[in-house]
């Protein structure tokens, strides 16, 4: 990774997102990982690095499955999302310790080379195929800290609890590569792992078809002042069976057992009542949708304007990985609003941004990224302007504009990780996935 000579340096932004807003030459310096300094000058002054485009904050992918990202290009022959669960858990049972390290290495850099500096690593694959246990129980865990180090971005591992393959049905097959047997056991584990510098540990439920409402607490207990995240009715069988079993939605449940709040992020939140929104709103209860996922996977629309109206941070994530762009999930969250509302300008771009930068890293236990502004984590992600899908936009909306494919240079706490449009030490990106990809298919698994 290439640092500043010294640990200091300063950049000159054609434009830069601050407060909200585009705003035209902005000098920003850069010392110990943080920003030191941030003023509006007409040009940029000697010595300074001039970054043209437009500078937005960090951007935090709020919810990611690594391995699903070789699913990508393979799924798409019908089916429902309970047929590419199969082709997922299939996927599933051929990783191991190096491979899911060379895979995950290569799918963090394809994030942070589309603008995203922190990821939230929604991680259940624990266990050597089989059901067994790795010398060192948090061996994959370890796998996932070392990829996301090697690709220069920030994780926070959202250490997952599943203990069932669904409602009052035990794990089999490769689920039980899943489990750790209770939410206690689950708890154990977790205790030994340890924040770093670019490492926060966090927690989630998987959901509440695979942990049963006693075990809830034990998780909400153990993940107290850390992040917890939760799949939440991604699925209308998820609610169906919920309602079947206990007569009360998973929303309510996971309220009663005290797993709601303002360090809780609730994925997907797709098919939800209109109590279950008051429950989330009135809770703090951030949620985090992930458009092209859900778009991919035929999962429907969620009521993501009534949720921020009634009081829930929104965030974004890329989940199964059928694109990586910050931009596109962005656009994908308007687009689902017009599209069931009929309205235009759902979300303004202000608020698009938000859920991608300083939003999502506190929902990852990063509150002090997403901004750029003096003290918070230098972070900067630049996408040009002059690109033709830009080309002509208001900076101040290029959020709808704009893709992957147009940034060029980011910085991860003060480390230049992209130049140019290029992983600055990992190279091709593109090579690494085809080749950890096509290694994963071609592992022959019983």
């Amino acid at each position: 990774m290439t640092r500043s000579a010294g640990g200091t340096a300063r950049y000159w932004c054609e434009h830069a997102w601050l407060d909200g807003a585009a705003r035209a030459g902005v000098l920003v310096g850069v010392r110990a990982g943080a920003f030191t300094e941030v003023s509006t000058v007409d040009g940029p002054p000697p010595g300074a690095q001039r970054l043209p485009g437009l500078a937005l904050p960090g951007m935090a992918n709020a919810h990611s499955h690594a391995f699903h990202r070789a699913l990508r290009g393979r799924t798409h022959s019908g089916g429902t999302f309970w047929t590419w669960r199969d082709t997922m858990y299939s996927l599933a049972q051929r990783l191991e310790p190096q491979s899911y390290l060379r895979l995950a290495r290569a799918v963090y850099a394809e994030m942070v080379l589309a603008g995203w500096t922190t990821v939230g690593e929604f991680h259940y694959l624990h266990h050597p195929a089989g059901g067994g246990r790795y010398g060192d129980p948090n061996e994959m865990a370890h796998v996932l800290r070392e990829a996301a180090a090697q690709a220069g971005i920030r994780l926070t591992l959202l250490d997952t609890c599943y203990l069932a393959g669904g409602i009052d049905t035990p794990v089999a097959g490769v689920q039980l590569r899943f489990s750790d047997g209770s939410a206690e056991s689950w708890a154990r584990r977790v205790r030994d792992l340890r924040d770093g510098p670019a490492f926060r540990v966090g927690a989630a439920v998987h959901s509440v078809r695979a942990v049963a409402p006693p075990e809830l607490p034990v998780v909400a207990s153990a993940a107290a002042g850390r992040p917890l995240h939760v799949h939440l009715s991604e699925q209308p069988a998820e609610n169906e069976d919920c309602v079947a079993r206990y007569g009360r939605t998973p929303t309510s449940i996971l309220h009663e057992a005290g797993v709601l709040g303002g360090l809780t992020t609730a994925v997907h939140a797709t098919h939800l009542r209109p109590g279950d929104i008051d429950l989330l709103g009135r809770t703090r209860t951030t949620v985090a949708p992930c458009p092209t996922t859900e778009a991919d996977l035929a999962d429907g629309i969620g009521p993501m304007r009534a949720l921020a109206d009634a009081g829930c941070r929104l965030v974004l994530g890329t989940d199964q990985h059928a694109m990586i762009d910050p931009f596109a999930e962005a656009r994908g969250l308007e687009s689902g609003e017009r599209l069931t509302s009929l309205r235009r300008g759902r979300f303004a771009p202000h608020e698009l941004v938000a859920a991608l930068t300083e939003h999502g890293q506190a929902a990852l236990g990063w509150p002090d990224a997403g901004r750029i502004a003096v003290g918070a984590r230098a972070d900067l992600v630049v996408a040009r302007l002059d690109s033709p899908r830009t080309a002509g936009c208001a900076p101040g909306q290029a959020i709808m504009a704009a893709t992957a494919s147009d940034v060029h240079t980011v910085l991860v706490g003060g480390t230049i990780v992209v130049a140019g449009g290029m992983h600055a030490t990992l190279g091709d990106a593109g090579a690494l996935l085809a080749e950890a990809i096509e290694a994963v298919w071609h592992t022959s698994r019983s």
